[in-house]
């Protein structure tokens, strides 16, 4: 990616939008970076990160409707139940990224969820990393933000253990990035201040706040 920003119609944005269709446009305009505490949000990313590896995530983008079609909103109960059937279904969907390691881990994803839901939301358990808030960085080109972190290495390794699948530690960066873990907009991107803004008043709802 290229130091600096992007300007596109009067404003300055990441430059990893570059000029972009309006979908991502909007993505990074409307949500990356903005904090999401929804189990269902983050178990739909969580997925979608997943599938992402190798690919663009404007792959993705365009596709995410269908994803949620054919995974059932991202009901996490009702994708645990997935047997041979589903799979073959989803196998045949044209509308959705069709690998096979990733469509499976979908399935146990939703499994290992519901299991970890015995105890805690997905939302509290990996808010817990950062003890509810975010971290709001100030880079000023892409060549100092990082492909994973130690935080993000110790998410991987947790969710590994909870038996969750597609969770490596540059995943799980990309996934902080997007909920709003960190804010990693640059500096003089029109979106740094108003996440960080955001950021800022967070509070993650069970999950205390460093002094």
């Amino acid at each position: 990616m290229r130091a600096g920003s992007e300007p596109t119609f009067g404003v300055t944005r990441c430059p990893w939008i570059g000029l972009a269709d309006p979908l991502y446009q909007r993505y990074h305009d409307e949500e990356w970076g903005v904090p999401k505490t929804d189990d269902r949000a983050l178990f739909e990313k969580l997925v979608l990160e997943g599938f992402q590896a190798g690919l663009s995530w404007l792959t993705i983008l365009k596709k995410r409707e269908n994803f949620r079609a054919a995974f059932h909103q991202f009901d996490a109960a009702r994708i645990a139940r997935y047997g041979d059937k589903d799979i073959a279904r989803l196998m045949g969907d044209t509308g959705i990224v069709r690998n096979r390691l990733k469509v499976e881990a979908t399935v146990a994803n939703a499994r290992a969820l519901l299991k970890l839901n015995e105890r805690t939301t997905l939302a509290a358990f990996l808010w817990g990393f950062i003890d509810g808030r975010p971290q709001i960085n100030a880079h000023r080109s892409f060549k100092t933000v990082p492909a994973q972190t130690p935080t993000s290495k110790a998410i991987s390794k947790a969710l590994l253990k909870e038996g969750f699948r597609f969770v490596g530690p540059t995943t799980v960066y990309a996934f902080m990035q997007a909920v709003g873990m960190v804010n990693d907009h640059l500096k003089d991107c029109f979106r740094h201040e108003p996440c960080a803004k955001l950021q800022r008043n967070f509070k993650m709802p069970g999950v205390p706040r460093r002094a």
